[in-house]
């Protein structure tokens, strides 16, 4: 049944006429108004309180339901939306919710916006889009209504933030309700602002909150105490305003009042040490404050388990352990009260657990006294053998922090922080762990690190890689011998399997090369009973790090390991096991031969496997272990991975062609430098040249002098590379070269260099090319010792880059002097160069970065060499001509040859 809208004239209708229609109209539109019909009929006679401006709106409310049909209420809208089966099906209930709630936004007068607006925070918590509710939160905080107000500030804090425009808006309404008569509407907007506060909001309405701060009433001066703990982190420059008020809330008794004024101090305190000093004058009244907790009898409003206001001695705690660090003077006022704590609290229930870790924590931030610190490191001793977890791990957490602190005091609970590795929970585990590495010393490094292999054994795949690294680095750092480290090692290398890092395999490696003989002798013979198990029970594809320690130890010390001697070799290990037996060269190569066909292993392992086993071959002597060394590496000539193809082939030729080289190239490493660098590593590996350090006012790319030093291997001795942005046309010279390099051109002695006095003169390309293959006699001649002489390193696209020579002993000093006739001009002109490992090379700061036409860029550098041995220079010319880079490259060997002399 559709009811009509009515629109009755109240005024001219008498009193008794007016409750007469009043109670029909109810009676007809409305069920929920029941109940003040039923108190109209009560009151049979005209009641003047009743006003006719109330009872109107009533009635319009009542036909505003009749008329809309009533929504749904949240507590349905709710059940509708678990009962959801799919994530279809919640989504059509919300968005049908929407559409419905967006048509009653268009309502101007809508009795149920308080109601929709509660059904939309819900969809705006469930993660559905509810920015079109923003306006009408604004009206419901406009609303003289208490209920509405609220709803209106708690979807501002929910939807708006200092992104929408609509944030501006809500200023005014926060003003007008930070002055209104009721505490409870100050108190929602105090709460607004601290939520949604952008820094121009704040500085509008910080002197409002900072007159509430004074305010009479309790409940008022603690929100805005929040409030402007808010704004000062969002605006640390409006804290002076609040001083002056703040310091008053730590006399007041309200326990409320307290926590937040002891909150604010302390976010001020660590926003600004100006403002810490001021506020060092109040340490005793909260040790004050402190006691009278502690002291205090029985309060039921306050008491929590036992313990009277928790929450406040936990913020006091926090606030004096900003107040005393780095300072003896408030360290000294507060030691008694944090002894009296850490004494008198009850520590049966978790709220006594608390404080006492609170005041740990601020016994070990200030300068308190030995023995206080003592009894904080036994209070986390005791919370180790606590039931809980969570009590646990903030004791390993905590103890972790402080071992740094007093590690003798940490030291007493050894025992159970190693019990804790065998914690069921992993977290614990982890810091149980953490905390062993941190507790190793040269006094327990015995027995800390036969628990820690336990535990690497037993652990998890995630503990295994840190564990193992740090227990070569403790291992490293505390050995007692040389042997315990040895066998540590192996140890280590044995339970961690392929969960072992890369650096653990190259610094074990490091360690084993730089031993004594003896050593060596014996990490051959521990690792070969090692690889012989795995090989044996075909679990090496899980040991991976440990065959290639294995392999490479083997290949290096092979002849200490099949030699009679090795049976005067002491085997006994510290667990005193010895269960070396001394094998045959036949059956160490059946060993490798039987890893090598191992499909699982990695091609890293495999190629440890095949160096190994040709350094083999020049450590065995049989006649059958030699030729059964070559089937096996001429096997690999045709592998399908190309690494080991290459690597093959090549050992191959050491059998065939290079017979008499095999020896001097598979001869024993040295001993390697401890931590190399991978620039340094690279340098060793691809090259016996190394690059001087830049100079100050230019620094060029690192990469680019690798690349100068290691990408020109193909040069050989007296040849000379260029290598431009752009390929040089096809001339004569090139022919030559192409024609020429299949050939190895290595001249008994070096050729002899055309120097000249004249910076204008090079020598000619051929002669620089060929290395004076092709140098007629009459362009031959050496400079007079001591004489200042000039080598051209470079010439090419109108760039010349002449070296003079200035000898003297040991060292000579090398002046390079660029110029250009090129039209263009050169900008970012950079000159580098690199010699071998056996000189010395300093650089000088050069004269310039730009090279204009006709210009010139000069540079010194100074080379040491010791040795006397013939000078080579390899460098690089790198600069950008009309915004194009170009790169020129050589190796300059044509220095006279007794420069040295």
């Amino acid at each position: 049944m559709a009811y009509p809208m009515y629109e009755v004239d109240w005024s001219v209708l008498p009193p008794e006429q007016n409750r007469r229609s009043v109670i029909k109209l109810i009676r007809v539109f409305s069920v929920d108004c029941i109940p003040i019909g039923l108190l109209l009929e009560q009151n049979r006679r005209f009641n003047p309180a009743f006003n006719i401006a109330t009872i109107k709106q009533v009635v319009n409310e009542a036909i505003e339901r009749v008329r809309m049909p009533t929504p749904t209420r949240l507590r349905d809208l709710i059940r509708q939306i678990r009962a959801a089966r799919t994530a279809a099906e919640e989504r059509s209930v919300v968005n049908k919710e929407c559409a419905y709630i967006r048509s009653t936004f268009r309502e101007e007068d809508s009795v149920w916006r308080c109601r929709n607006i509660a059904k939309l925070l819900y969809i705006h918590m469930l993660g559905y889009p509810a920015h079109f509710g923003q306006l009408e939160c604004l009206k419901l905080i406009a609303s003289p209504r208490f209920t509405d107000k609220r709803v209106g500030y708690l979807g501002a804090m929910l939807l708006l933030d200092e992104r929408q425009d609509v944030h501006l808006l809500i200023t005014n309404c926060l003003k007008n309700d930070l002055n209104s008569n009721t505490q409870f509407v100050v108190g929602l907007a105090l709460c607004t602002l601290g939520a949604i506060a952008s820094p121009e909001m704040a500085r509008d309405l910080a002197s409002e909150v900072e007159r509430l701060i004074k305010s009479p009433n309790a409940y008022i001066k603690k929100k805005a105490a929040l409030c402007a703990f808010r704004i000062i982190r969002r605006v640390p420059d409006l804290m002076e305003m609040f001083l002056p008020a703040t310091r008053s809330l730590l006399t007041e008794k309200n326990h409320g009042v307290l926590i937040t004024g002891v909150t604010l101090i302390t976010e001020m305190c660590e926003n600004s040490p100006d403002t810490l000093n001021h506020f060092k004058k109040i340490v005793p009244n909260l040790v004050r404050i402190l006691k009278n907790l502690i002291l205090a009898g029985y309060s039921p409003e306050h008491d929590v388990s036992g313990v009277s206001d928790p929450f406040l001695q936990v913020k006091i705690l926090r606030l004096l352990r900003i107040l005393g660090k780095n300072d003896a003077e408030a360290s000294e006022a507060m030691n008694d009260i944090l002894a009296q704590v850490a004494t008198n609290t009850e520590t049966s229930k978790n709220v006594g657990n608390t404080i006492l870790y609170e005041t740990v924590l601020s016994i070990m931030d200030i300068k308190s006294e030995s023995s206080l610190r003592v009894l904080a490191i036994n209070i986390l001793g005791r919370f180790l053998l606590n039931n809980d977890k969570n009590i646990r791990y903030v004791a390993l957490n905590t103890l972790l922090r402080t071992v740094h602190v007093d590690n003798s005091a940490v030291q007493r609970h050894r025992t159970t922080i190693l019990e804790c590795l065998k914690d069921p929970d992993v977290s614990i585990r982890r810091r149980a762990m953490e905390l062993s590495f941190a507790l190793i010393n040269g006094q327990n490094i015995r027995s800390m690190m036969k628990e820690l292999l336990s535990f690497l054994e037993r652990s998890d795949a995630e503990f295994k890689a840190h564990c193992s690294s740090a227990m070569v680095l403790a291992a490293e750092r505390y050995a007692p011998n040389n042997k315990w480290h040895l066998d540590t090692l192996f140890r280590v290398l044995l339970k961690a399997g392929n969960y072992l890092r890369d650096d653990t395999v190259s610094s074990t490696l490091q360690i084993v090369s730089g031993a004594a003989a003896e050593r060596q002798a014996y990490a051959a013979m521990r690792l070969w009973t090692s690889l012989e198990r795995s090989a044996v029970s075909g679990d090496a594809t899980e040991k991976q790090p440990l065959v290639q320690v294995a392999t490479w130890t083997i290949g290096e010390y092979g002849d200490l390991l099949v030699s009679e001697a090795s049976n005067a070799i002491s085997m006994v290990d510290e667990d005193g096991v010895d269960d070396f037996v001394r094998p045959t060269e036949e059956y160490v190569i059946d060993v490798y031969q039987k890893l090598l066909w191992c499909t699982q292993l990695s091609i890293t392992t495999k190629e440890y496997l095949l160096l190994s086993l040709a350094k083999l071959s020049t450590r065995f002597t049989t006649q059958p272990s030699q030729e059964k060394i070559r089937v096996i590496i001429d096997t690999f000539g045709s592998h399908i991975h190309i690494e080991l193809q290459q690597r093959g082939v090549e050992l191959s030729q050491l059998y065939r062609n290079y017979a008499h080289l095999r020896g001097a190239l598979l001869e024993r490493m040295p001993p390697m430098d401890p931590a190399p660098g991978a620039g340094a590593a690279l340098l060793r590996d691809d090259s016996d040249l190394e690059p001087d350090a830049p100079s100050p006012d230019h620094k060029p790319d690192q990469d680019a002098l690798l690349d100068l030093i290691i990408g020109s291997d193909s040069l050989t001795n007296g040849d000379v590379e260029h290598k431009p942005s752009q390929p040089p046309p096809s001339n004569s010279s090139n022919d030559i070269l192409d024609l020429l390099s299949g050939l190895e051109l290595t001249p008994s002695a070096p050729a002899p260099v055309a120097l000249n006095n004249n910076k204008d003169v090079g020598a000619p390309p051929a002669s620089l090319l060929l290395d004076g293959l092709f140098a007629s006699p009459a362009l031959t001649q050496l400079a007079p010792p001591q004489e200042l002489a000039h080598v051209t390193a470079l010439d090419k696209n109108g760039l010349l880059v002449v070296l003079g020579v200035q000898r003297g002993g040991d060292s000579v000093t090398l002046t390079m002097r660029a110029t250009s006739t090129a039209s263009a001009t050169l900008s970012d002109f950079l000159f580098q160069a690199a010699v071998p490992r056996t000189f010395q090379l300093d650089m000088m700061s050069p004269s310039g970065t730009v090279l204009p036409p006709q210009g010139e860029i000069t540079q010194v550098l100074k080379i040491t060499n010791p040795s006397r041995t013939q000078l080579r220079l390899r460098i690089r010319v790198s600069y950008n001509v009309d915004g194009s880079p170009v790169l020129e490259q050589a190796e300059v060997n044509n220095f006279p040859p007794d420069l040295f002399n």
